[in-house]
């Protein structure tokens, strides 16, 4: 059974006085949290904070020793901070990456991968185009991985309060998984933690991964993954206005990435 109640109006003071109760409960929430910074002043105080919050969490003694073995990573943020290619015109973004190498060699993969390819396709819809186009956008097909301590940038931007709830929830799939063997507090990927031949962060890992992704098969079957739980449709095309070009975009925020992803994985694919 239910039952109904009648809406009653909020007078003015009523409405002020439950804002002033859910920021204080907001600001309450926030309390106890280790305390972001700018720079790498705090940075050995912020990892002790954040060891107490994460052994509150579940995570282990292994996990938290790896913590706070990490250094700050000035590498990362000056990376984090200089973004500027993503602000190019698709046309000056697809010169800067070689998109006409990356088609180029994709089609060659394509061909010589071409089981591999079908098996990934058969089973999660999406075709050999854009799965390629990423590859080799990402890493030059394996080849540039990066090589900064994984678990070091993901602390520092964690740390760092210009986008330190996004990438706290990263640290905590890297804790974990490096708990889980998984990851080893070793493990080196590029500027903000990516990892393997398509770069996948933590989180992503946790929820999409498939085995190593250092190795391409598990890399490129992981990344369809993501993909099809995003949406993407079997035999749906993936332009821009197209269903499955919502799917891309979910894979990296930037608009001249998601294009060039789309045009590229089309010329792979065997359009212009």
């Amino acid at each position: 059974m239910h039952f109904f109640r009648p809406v009653l109006a909020l007078s003015a003071s009523m409405k002020r006085t439950l804002s002033a109760l859910a920021m204080l409960a907001c600001l309450s929430s926030h309390a106890d949290a280790a305390q972001c910074g700018s720079t790498s002043a705090g940075f050995e105080a912020w990892k002790s904070e954040f060891a107490g919050e994460a052994r509150a969490k579940g995570i282990g003694a292994s996990a938290i020793s790896a913590l706070m073995g990490t250094n700050y990573a000035s590498a990362t943020i000056a990376a984090d901070r200089g973004q500027r290619s993503f602000s190019l015109s698709l046309d000056a973004f697809l010169a800067k990456r070689g998109a006409a190498t990356i088609v180029a060699r994709g089609r060659s993969l394509k061909q010589s991968q071409a089981a591999m390819f079908a098996s990934i396709q058969q089973r999660y819809g999406v075709p050999p185009g854009p799965l390629i186009a990423i590859w080799g956008m990402e890493t030059g097909f394996g080849s540039q991985r990066g090589n900064q301590n994984m678990l070091s940038s993901i602390a520092t931007l964690a740390y760092d309060c210009r986008r330190s709830a996004y990438f706290t929830e990263h640290l905590y799939a890297a804790l974990q998984l490096i708990e889980r063997g998984a990851l080893s507090p070793t493990t080196r990927g590029s500027m903000h933690g990516e990892v393997g031949q398509t770069q996948f962060m933590p989180k992503n890992i946790l929820a999409y991964g498939i085995g190593n992704l250092d190795v391409a098969a598990n890399a490129l079957g992981s990344t369809a993954n993501f993909l099809k739980a995003h949406g993407w449709k079997a035999g749906a095309g993936y332009q821009p206005g197209e269903p499955n070009f919502a799917a891309i975009q979910e894979w990296n925020a930037a608009g001249v990435y998601q294009k060039a992803i789309a045009l590229m994985g089309r010329q792979i694919d065997g359009g212009e």
